[in-house]
């Protein structure tokens, strides 16, 4: 693979990489809170705190091929850098909803709707690479200059809760 290639991919495949060491850490946790409660290995039945952990991981695994697919158009459709951005943020959002789900699951909710938005930033990110691409094939106008330069100012704005 050529270098040029490499450094247009490079972002999303260390963002891709965080995440799934953060899958395994939630794996870990529901396994850690299986023996905890059960003494024994992985078990489904166990007390109300393994439910929580268990619950908190199979919605963040739910939501994970969702993820995955919008980062990766949004960043090779659109652009790299905004789209790895919003990937580590929606990482950190996941993480304050697992932590949050672990205790009262209303402390869950803000990590919910902020990852939701930010799901929903990548997937604009990924429509307007899609439509730039057929306005250059139909009209020849390529508007990614634009595109980029809106991104870029806009990726800040995630940090807004």
């Amino acid at each position: 693979m050529d270098q040029e290639t490499l450094g247009s991919v490079v972002l999303l495949a260390i963002v891709t990489l965080i995440s799934v060491v953060q899958n395994a850490f939630f794996a870990s946790k529901v396994e850690h809170e299986s023996k905890h409660c059960n003494g024994k290995g992985f078990q489904r039945l166990g007390s109300s705190a393994f439910d929580r952990v268990y619950t908190a991981n199979q919605n963040c695994g739910h939501a994970y091929p969702t993820f995955l697919a919008v980062l990766w158009c949004a960043g090779l459709l659109c652009s790299q850098a905004p789209a790895a951005f919003a990937g580590l943020m929606y990482l950190f959002v996941r993480q304050k909803y697992f932590v949050g789900y672990l205790g009262e699951r209303t402390q869950s909710t803000p990590g919910y709707l902020f990852g939701k938005r930010i799901i929903l930033f990548l997937f604009l990110m990924s429509m307007a690479g899609i439509l730039n691409y057929y306005l250059i094939f139909f009209f020849g106008s390529d508007f990614e200059i634009h595109i980029k330069t809106i991104t870029n100012a806009i990726s800040p704005l995630l940090l807004i809760p």
